[in-house]
């Protein structure tokens, strides 16, 4: 088919559309996935620090900012460690400061 042809689009056109779908909606679940596990390890820093909800976000950025570890990271071994998973021994004392530090006046 001609591709100048008002209304016609060509296989190949169609064809990288679909893949840059299929990577926006790859990108759309990965998002959604670690958001999910940022809010569960929010769960974990309020329980554990005895903070109000809302200062547990800022209690994990603070971590990761003080161990140089993606926030995601950060989550998901936050998440992992009540049930048996190891913290690293720099990201328990950075969480353990922290929440020293947040509880402070």
């Amino acid at each position: 088919m001609p591709s100048d042809v008002p209304g016609v689009v060509r296989r190949t056109d169609c064809a990288r559309q679909l893949a840059e779908l299929k990577q926006e909606i790859d990108q759309l679940q990965e998002a959604v996935t670690s958001h999910a596990i940022v809010d569960q390890a929010i769960g974990v820093v309020i329980s554990l620090g005895g903070l109000p909800p809302e200062r547990g976000f800022e209690v994990l950025r603070m971590v990761s900012q003080r161990t140089n570890i993606k926030l995601r990271k950060v989550a998901a071994l936050i998440v992992n460690w009540p049930g048996g998973g190891q913290l690293p021994d720099a990201l328990h004392k950075a969480l353990d400061q922290v929440l020293m530090d947040v509880r402070s006046p």
